[in-house]
């Protein structure tokens, strides 16, 4: 029988790549904190309607991308392509809006969409929600555009970009539609099979079609900024006005739109130059009306998301070490020896601290040369010698220097390691 392989587009994590993840994750729950966002743990399987009338009928995510099946009972369900739809559900499902006037909300988990793989884009990823739900005041847009910046700093990503615009209200965007299908109707030969079809279903998505030559041709049709109303004007102005306040340098971008159809006003991405045409590291905006359109009360709220497996593999290696390094390695010849350091290894841990001993019947060289590759910050060198003298020998690997310790106190070896930290 042949060797089963991952499924197409799905990716294992593997330990050298997870310790990176994890840092991201610290990093993103720290962050969080300082600003009240509180956790929300969602299911990965919802019901097929609250994506079809949260995300949109025309979407390609509905029509094309979704992994829908329908269980025993014949009920349609589908792996979650996104996370607001599902954070919406839980906040209207259990009466959250009734808890605080400005609900801050985050969550980090696998999402699932039928793409096509490239660099960059899987059909299982990973992403880190945030959701603001419950006020429209520019100072909520700022903050969030604030957060996500300072976030995605602190986890060292370089080269980033802020590209912000407005999609204004329905009201706006109807006007606008009309404008951009009269445009286009005069160059529709010149546009892909997908971007003619979006053209009597959601021309809008033009806009974000990859294809050169529907950019190309997109490229002089009006834009969403020169149709929005006063309201959502003096909306946009300020949310600029605070971003400036708070020093976020961004650039205007009035052809970007986003890929779901519920966003309304603000709408922002993070960009970099580091990936190639998939060059977005970070996405998201205001929808005014979703929760309305779920069932609920009619709130506004604002989010973005954040995918993980992109970030992971920006964030430069040797600017981090990310993997946890041991406080001690236990180097061990000889049966009695490795005994006790099997039993010293295991009362050490329980105190916290992380030991690295080999199991095993291998040389003092083979075992230092394994403690230097792990950046060990002390060895213990223990052999039958030292077992009848009950005194071992401490390396620091880091100095080089190395003096006798009793074997008959693992306090006194705690307390020291404790003293001087993990690894190196």
């Amino acid at each position: 029988m042949g060797t089963i392989t991952a499924v197409r587009g799905f990716k294992d994590i593997l330990p050298d790549e997870t310790a990176k993840w994890q840092h991201i994750e610290r990093t993103a729950r720290s962050v969080f904190s300082s600003f009240g966002i509180r956790e929300i743990k969602i299911p990965v399987l919802e019901k097929t309607e609250l994506f079809s009338r949260g995300i949109g009928e025309t979407t390609d995510i509905v029509e094309k991308e979704m992994y829908t099946f329908l269980d025993r009972d014949k009920e349609s369900l589908t792996l979650r392509p996104e996370a607001t739809a599902s954070v919406i559900r839980a906040y209207i499902e259990h009466h959250l809006y009734a808890t605080a006037p400005l609900l801050k909300l985050f969550t980090i988990g696998p999402m699932f969409r039928r793409e096509r793989p490239q660099k960059g884009r899987f059909r299982q990823f990973h992403q880190i929600n945030v959701e603001y739900l419950g006020e429209k005041d520019p100072r909520v847009d700022a903050e969030l555009i604030f957060m996500l910046m300072h976030f995605l700093g602190k986890t060292g990503l370089p080269s980033l970009k802020l590209e912000i615009n407005s999609l204004g209200c329905p009201m706006c965007r109807s006007l606008f539609r009309d404008r951009v299908v009269s445009f286009l109707e005069t160059k529709k030969n010149d546009l892909c099979d997908d971007c003619k079809r979006r053209l009597t279903t959601n021309p809008l998505r033009i806009f974000d079609c990859k294809v050169p030559e529907c950019k190309q041709t997109i490229a002089g049709a009006p834009v969403i900024i020169d149709f929005i109303c006063a309201e959502c004007s003096n909306h946009f102005e300020g949310v600029k006005g605070h971003l400036t306040a708070l020093e976020i340098p961004y650039a205007l971008t009035p052809t970007m739109v986003r890929g779901l159809d519920y966003y309304t006003n603000t709408a922002f991405e993070v960009t970099t130059n580091l990936l190639g045409a998939q060059n977005a590291v970070a996405g998201g905006g205001r929808y005014d009306g979703l929760v309305k359109l779920l069932g609920g009360p009619d709130l506004p709220g604002i989010g973005f998301a954040v995918g993980l497996d992109r970030l992971a593999a920006l964030i430069p290696e040797e600017d981090f070490r990310f993997a946890e390094c041991p406080h001690l390695f236990i180097a061990a010849m000889g049966d009695r020896a490795q005994d006790f350091s099997f039993r010293l290894a295991n009362e050490l841990r329980r105190q916290d601290i992380y030991v690295e001993t080999d199991i095993g019947d291998k040389g003092l060289k083979s075992q230092m040369k394994r403690a230097n590759k792990l950046g060990c910050s002390h060895t213990l060198i223990v052999g039958d010698a030292e077992m009848d003298n009950q005194r071992a020998i401490l390396r620091d690997m880091t100095s080089g220097n190395q003096d006798e310790i009793s074997l008959s106190s693992w306090e006194i070896l705690s307390e020291r390691l404790k003293a001087t930290g993990k690894g190196r």
